[in-house]
């Protein structure tokens, strides 16, 4: 059977239902922010800049003062950077992070496991260890991956992904399809974190290699998410994170959008999820909702354009969120930008993959060329 139609054997079929039209939400805090001129192109690249001095003056090994994952955002930007315009620096910059990765990897337990820049360090085999953060990790060191030209570089980025991927596949996908958090004493059942970031690497794992177990596990995941309340996740409730919530959570369906073929059941259960999440982003973004955008959980606001985007450009019923995105974008700016020159903050991460996907609409879920 050609892939195609494994592919869409696997994506059952149905009827799509109604129409999304995207509501403009209640009047936000800071109009002036959100609708001041905005070039998104070079507000990208001044983060990018910022971005590669940070990076290359970090030591290749731990300790450091920020999780992994929050870079992780910051190199998938790079690698657009670098696409779109070819400077070495760039790429440089994601090498000399997926290198660091590689490093420590090759001596953690469990074995193909990432360092998170926290919890059980290489060489431990005591403490937490978890999916969620380490997938992200996965998805930036595959963004290097696909831009690396020599066959052997790019096989060495490549085959450490697939290690991660399979110790992840061997032991920590649930009964009903969600991903489990590897090694947390907290809970030890299917979780929406590692479900959301771990089957978005799963899709451009497959979308890479054409290996169909990793369709399957991706598909697995974002069946069980769509089954989910995300309104009333635990362990890290919705109350506590929502804006963390939504980002990981629908990362896996902005992965999986190219997937969902009109007329299934999949893609209309995908739509209604995805119309629940933005109708929280109307009520929320642009300085409307409590969040602070410079805090922990309120920092992921800055990623949520990148979704909106791939949305509206995958899936026709939500074409007109991409104009919400770039007020969204806009907003941001307005709190990144105080200063002259931002720090590599974790609204600055978050931010520049809807930077990126704004300047090269594709880019960040690209394969290989």
């Amino acid at each position: 059977m050609r892939k195609a139609n494994i592919v869409r054997t696997m994506l059952a079929a149905g009827v799509l239902g109604t129409i999304i039209v995207w509501g403009p939400g209640p009047a936000a805090k800071s109009p002036g922010q959100e609708s001041a001129k905005v070039d998104f192109q070079a507000d990208f690249f001044r983060l990018c800049d910022v971005a590669c001095r940070e990076l290359n003056k970090e030591p290749r090994k731990p300790p450091r003062h920020r999780a992994f994952y929050v870079d992780s955002y910051v190199v998938r930007a790079l690698a657009v950077a670098y696409d779109v315009t070819g400077e070495k620096k760039y790429l440089d910059a994601c090498k000399i992070w997926s290198d660091r990765m590689l490093d420590c990897q090759s001596e953690m337990t469990p074995k193909g496991a990432y360092y998170m820049n926290y919890g059980r360090q290489p060489g431990q085999k005591k403490g937490g260890w978890y999916v969620a953060d380490s997938a992200c990790v996965g998805m930036a060191v595959l963004a290097t991956a696909v831009r690396c030209t020599d066959p052997a570089e790019k096989n060495r980025y490549l085959d450490s992904v697939k290690a991660f991927a399979k110790l992840v596949m061997d032991n920590y996908v649930g009964p009903a399809g969600g991903i489990t958090d590897g090694l947390w004493a907290t809970y030890d059942g299917e979780w929406w974190c590692s479900s959301g970031t771990f089957g978005s690497l799963a899709f451009l794992l497959y979308k890479e290699t054409a290996d169909e177990s990793y369709l399957k596990v991706a598909i697995g995941a974002l069946d069980w998410l769509n089954r989910l309340d995300f309104t009333k996740v635990k362990h890290i409730s919705f109350e506590k994170a929502a804006p963390s919530v939504v980002m990981y959570v629908f990362e896996a369906h902005s992965a999986a959008a190219p997937y969902l073929e009109a007329g299934t059941e999949r893609r209309k259960a995908t739509a209604a999820q995805i119309a629940k999440a933005l109708k929280w982003m109307s009520e929320n973004q642009c300085g409307r909702g409590k969040w602070d955008y410079n805090t922990q959980w309120g920092s992921k606001l800055g990623g949520l354009p990148f979704l909106m985007y791939v949305f509206a450009r995958h899936l026709g019923e939500f074409k007109n969120v991409a104009s919400a995105a770039d007020r969204e974008l806009r907003h941001v700016s307005g709190v990144l930008f105080k200063d002259r020159e931002p720090p590599l903050s974790q609204l600055a991460a978050f931010a520049m993959i809807s930077y990126a996907e704004k300047v090269s609409p594709g880019a960040i879920y690209r394969k290989s060329k």
